[in-house]
């Protein structure tokens, strides 16, 4: 376990340095094609009730994807993480209006306020069939390396146990976040697909 741990850590370490050597334009640029990708993918456009998260500066942007899906009558849910334990929940998200009048956490991310008890919840609902998944390295494989709280590996063991059991997974990422092999242990839970510009 240590050792796994360790090597997260030192691959964390490297991909961060990959990424903080893109310009935000280069950033930008990845992001518009990871996002065309995604609007063709069979998966996306079958999907209904979505759950995507709202960028930080070192991950694809995912602002146009909110706005397609708005578009497009989707219903939206981005997390909201529990800034002292690593429960997270997916509430809706109900216009681009709406996201910009959220709050901002420590995390410098906007996300519903710990109060806001108003919105649905996907698991307490219908369920989700899609998750935009974020995380700082992933493999070919499907291993996904995120940023050591487990967030997203836990609401996924959530997920199975809901009647609509687990939903597709696609994780949005820069090339530079592409990995021959990441380290993973059995609290990982692999991803279905990762989108990036494969040239």
């Amino acid at each position: 376990m240590a050792a796994v741990r360790a090597a997260k850590q030192a691959l964390r370490k490297e991909i961060k340095k990959r990424v903080s050597a893109l310009s935000d334009e280069e950033k930008l640029r990845q992001s518009q094609i990871v996002s065309q990708k995604l609007f063709k993918h069979p998966r996306y456009r079958s999907s209904h009730r979505i759950a995507v998260f709202l960028s930080m500066h070192d991950e694809v942007r995912t602002e146009a994807i909110l706005q397609h899906m708005f578009s497009n009558d989707k219903v939206c849910f981005i997390p909201r993480y529990q800034s002292n334990s690593n429960h997270m929940d997916m509430l809706r998200l109900n216009s681009v209006e709406d996201m910009k009048s959220l709050p901002v956490t420590s995390w410098n991310i906007l996300q519903p306020a710990e109060n806001d008890t108003q919105r649905e919840e996907a698991l307490t609902t219908g369920g989700l069939d899609l998750i935009l998944m974020p995380g700082l390295g992933f493999d070919k494989n499907g291993s996904r390396l995120g940023r050591g709280k487990g967030f997203y590996d836990l609401y996924l063991q959530r997920c199975m146990s809901h009647p609509k059991g687990k939903p597709y997974t696609i994780a949005l990422a820069f090339k530079e976040q592409l990995c021959e092999q990441v380290p993973v242990d059995e609290s990982d839970i692999l991803i279905d697909e990762v989108l990036y510009e494969d040239v």
